[in-house]
């Protein structure tokens, strides 16, 4: 008899996690996030129902809220999750304060899993949580309660092993009741290729910095106010008009290269204002992957004098091609649809969770205790 599994998702943002594990079969009856802007894309985009909770204040008040959005009919229940720990990204050049904010989310979680009592529990993070106190703690803390965590190689996530375009690496723990789940069943063959940026964002129309696609009879893609690039100045068009594909500042001439080059501060920062290669996953996609100045988030097309698009970011993100963040572009700005983008879980990386979950628990993958 085939098992019912139920699942909510805390931190569900603009809802990349949901969208996967429903793609990959697991119905998701609600998502949790504070930020209201979410739930428009959630909700337009998905099945489930949206609530704006505070989910710190909910573990410390309220538990039972979040106990009571599963189906009760349900055989199994999974707890999604992707608190924020920024003080252990990359991008934050090492500033780990453990009296960070995100670290309260992180405890938040785990005590909503200890009153909720979920069968299977997924935790997706920067890859440098690992690092932390309060990490280790969730760790030690879900083994006294019964738990089975994944192993450490199986935690550590090569976004491009699992068809998202994009050199992201994340941290996903999952955790089950009876057994524990593997997220990298075998490794990738040999001659395995990654998508690429070309193949997950060619098909776009072109268009230049500061336009936005109002679709014309040329191109068969349809009007789209989120295929929109941000402005640019022309000093810094000059700059991208001289960069090549996977190429540095170093390319420019002496003219344009900023001061912070020059005295010595930015002479490592290689990637910035640079252009992405086409035939190759893309850079991380951040909240601002909209900015020039951000990252190697230039297009690789060098008659697209621009940044990313935000449906370029979306899509490398593995969103589908229709999915919505918004009602009007003007109400939530781009800024604002950038963090909802870059901010999400990859829903293709929900996708591939949710079938390994499905796959333990129809009996298809079995697993073995490794031989000492």
């Amino acid at each position: 008899m085939t098992k019912h599994v139920s699942a909510v998702d805390l931190f569900c943002g603009a809802g990349g996690m949901t969208y996967g594990l429903e793609a990959a079969g697991i119905p998701v009856e609600a998502g949790v996030d504070h930020e209201e802007a979410c739930r428009y894309p959630y909700e337009t985009n998905n099945e489930a129902t949206f609530y704006q909770y505070d989910i710190k204040a909910v573990a410390q008040e309220s538990p039972e809220i979040i106990a009571n959005l599963f189906d009760e009919n349900a055989d199994l229940k999974l707890l999604a999750g992707c608190p924020p720990c920024q003080p252990f990204s990359t991008l934050t050049n090492g500033e780990r304060s453990e009296d960070h904010e995100s670290y309260s989310l992180l405890d938040a979680f785990k005590k909503l899993v200890r009153v909720v009592e979920p069968d299977y529990v997924v935790m997706e993070n920067v890859h440098g949580v690992y690092h932390s106190e309060i990490y280790h703690s969730f760790e030690a803390d879900m083994n006294d309660w019964g738990y089975q965590l994944n192993g450490y190689d199986d935690r550590s996530v090569y976004c491009p092993e699992f068809g998202i375009p994009q050199t992201r690496r994340r941290w996903v723990t999952l955790a089950a009741q009876s057994h524990p789940v593997e997220i990298q069943i075998s490794p990738p063959p040999r001659d395995f290729q990654p998508k690429t940026a070309r193949e997950a964002i060619d098909h776009l129309p072109k268009i230049e910095a500061g336009e936005t696609w109002t679709g014309n009879e040329s191109h068969n893609y349809p009007a789209d106010k989120l295929h929109t690039a941000r402005s640019l100045s022309p000093k810094n068009i000059r700059r991208v008009e001289h960069s090549e594909p996977g190429g540095t500042w170093r390319d420019w001439p002496d003219k344009l290269v900023l001061d912070c080059h020059k005295d010595g501060s930015g002479k490592s920062y290689d990637s910035v204002y640079g252009r992405m290669e086409a035939d190759k996953p893309a850079p991380t996609i951040t909240t601002q992957f909209y900015n020039l100045g951000s990252g190697r988030f230039g297009h690789y097309d060098t008659d697209q004098n621009r940044a990313l698009s935000l449906r370029e970011g979306a899509l490398l993100q593995t969103f589908p091609n229709d999915y919505r963040f918004f009602e009007n572009i003007d109400n939530v700005g781009i800024r604002k649809t950038g963090v909802l983008i870059g901010n999400a879980v990859p829903p293709k990386l929900g996708e591939v969770v949710g079938e390994r979950i499905l796959e333990f628990v129809a009996g298809r993958r079995q697993y073995t205790l490794p031989e000492f």
